[in-house]
């Protein structure tokens, strides 16, 4: 399976997403807790991005 650069930053961003919202709730920062839920549902929407191009792409070349 072929890795793209939108499923790489995707996944990036739903990693740093989830550290940002995890430090907001311990330190009780809610702005940097929602900061971080906002980043890590972006990550996830665009690793899905990323998904469905790798699969359109293997479709392709299936044909």
């Amino acid at each position: 399976m072929g890795v793209n650069k939108d499923q790489v930053k995707g996944r990036v961003n739903e990693v740093a997403g989830k550290v940002k919202e995890t430090a907001g709730k311990i330190v009780g920062n809610e702005d940097l807790e929602a900061e971080g839920s906002v980043q890590k549902n972006v990550g996830v929407i665009q690793s899905t991005f990323g998904d469905v191009k790798e699969d359109i792409k293997k479709a392709i070349k299936g044909s």
